[in-house]
């Protein structure tokens, strides 16, 4: 006897209430878990044979589904009447004679529900319900077209001899090639797009967006973040999906799934995994020696690789939790995402002033932690190292910046942004993300062994 035969019987035998109408519904559901596994106490309920059949004869269970995993997952009812895919498959494990039962204290069965089938579940329907909204961006540039020709050494004072022709290559001419891809997702839906700046770097070159239903669409360049690997895209139409933002930071052991346009071959791919640390300082670099500084990113063991680069990284509610965008080449499974924070500022800024606009400080630094501060023998564990970088042109402190201005200099170390202490946890780029051009912070550095306040005016990065 299947479960949903057991809960109809037991439904009949202590529910007088229950009518075969279809008018009554489910009661309670006590859900417990026991050795890592959810067990369904089928205890009083009211629900009808109609509601849990669907009608069919095919049990879907939709109210007890409901209940179980607002109660156990923290889903709301909500969401597993708006996902019907995920109460159909929670449904089947508990109908299937594959669902594992035991005898509870009273000898009645209970059925058991496994979490990760409820997660698989999760993020299938997260995949299914946001693909629509991930685009692909390819890059085209007219590019030179060579053709072969054979010219004679001497210059013909001998002849048209035969055997001496050399062979030789001239351009004829331009061919428009497509000569990169990455991703990008709708953040409106008016036809905005968000993806990598490295994605859209090349000024000369012209930007097609591919939507899931293979159509291309012209895209405009309506900003490239100066500060961070961020783009803005726009192309036409008024009713295009596009994707949430989560409002909570992710946690870290957070299941996420990014997506993107693998390896520039194979559109909508998926890679799944958690979240594996926050508040990250990377340096990026691309296949042409540029380097970038990247601030408080989100470190994922989810799959990122140059293709998916500028695609979401995911929870499991289908919001944006960051966007994909570098990878650690010498070790697996360490990828990096901007925060959706960061991407949500710029997104803002396109729709309020038509241009990427970010509050400049003008150096570079490592946040402090105990290991950084013992192995350079430091006077503190907290704050921000300004450090220069790797390249010659990696300057601590960019000249005519408003930390030049304030006389902050190399090794200096800022404590605190307006009274707001800088931790791992709390990077220097967060303690400003909220502020514009023309504010002004105090900072507390300690500059040379010695704590001292300045005040500096925030400028607008060009």
């Amino acid at each position: 006897m299947n479960s949903v035969q057991l809960i109809l019987d037991r439904l009949k035998r202590q529910c007088p209430r229950f009518r075969a109408d279809g008018l009554d519904y489910l009661e309670t559901a006590v859900v417990r878990v026991y050795n890592d596994k959810t067990l369904i106490h089928l205890s009083s309920f009211r629900m009808s044979e109609q509601e849990l059949t669907n009608g069919r004869g095919r049990p879907v269970a939709m109210m007890m589904v409901s209940v179980i995993l607002a109660t156990v997952f923290g889903f709301s009812a909500g969401l597993v009447a708006s996902r019907p895919e995920v109460g159909s498959l929670v449904a089947s494990y508990l109908s299937s004679d594959a669902s594992s039962s035991q005898p509870s204290g009273d000898g009645q069965t209970e059925a058991m529900v496994d979490p990760q089938r409820i997660e698989e579940a999760r993020r299938i329907s997260a995949v299914e319900s946001v693909s629509p909204a991930v685009v692909s961006v390819v890059v085209s540039k007219d590019m030179p077209v060579f053709e072969q020709y054979y010219s004679d050494p001497f210059g013909g004072v001998f002849g048209n001899l035969p055997g001496i022709q050399i062979p030789q290559m001239r351009q004829k001419g331009t061919e428009r090639q497509d000569v990169g891809a990455g991703t990008g997702f709708f953040v409106s839906a008016d036809g905005l797009i968000v993806t990598n700046r490295h994605v859209v770097a090349d000024e000369s070159a012209e930007y097609t967006v591919v939507t899931s239903d293979g159509e291309k669409h012209t895209a405009q360049v309506m900003g490239r973040d100066p500060s961070n690997d961020l783009a803005v895209l726009k192309i036409d139409g008024d009713s295009w999906p596009f994707l949430p933002f989560a409002d909570d930071e992710p946690k870290v052991g957070q299941s996420v799934v990014a997506i993107g346009y693998s390896l520039g071959q194979f559109s909508n791919t998926v890679s799944a995994g958690i979240v594996s640390g926050l508040s990250r300082d990377i340096t990026a670099g691309d296949d042409q020696g540029n380097s970038e500084q990247l601030y408080d990113v989100i470190q994922t063991d989810a799959a990122i690789n140059p293709g998916n680069s500028g695609g979401p990284l995911l929870n499991l509610d289908g919001q944006v939790v960051g966007m994909n965008v570098a990878v650690e080449q010498n070790a697996q499974g360490i990828g990096f995402a901007l925060p959706a924070n960061d991407i949500r500022q710029v997104v803002d800024s396109v729709v309020e002033t038509g241009k990427i606009s970010r509050p400049f400080l003008g150096l570079r630094y490592l946040m402090i932690t105990e290991e950084l501060a013992k192995s350079n023998q430091l006077t503190v564990d907290y704050g921000a190292l300004v450090v220069r970088g790797d390249l010659q042109t990696d300057l601590a402190v960019t000249p005519g910046s408003p930390a030049d201005k304030a006389g902050i200099v190399e090794n200096d170390i800022i404590l605190e942004v307006n009274g707001e202490r800088l931790t791992a946890e709390n990077p220097l780029a967060r303690a400003i993300r909220d502020l514009k051009s023309g504010d002004t912070v105090k900072l507390k550095i300690l500059h040379r062994g010695e704590e001292t306040e300045v005040e500096v005016v925030l400028t607008e990065r060009e």
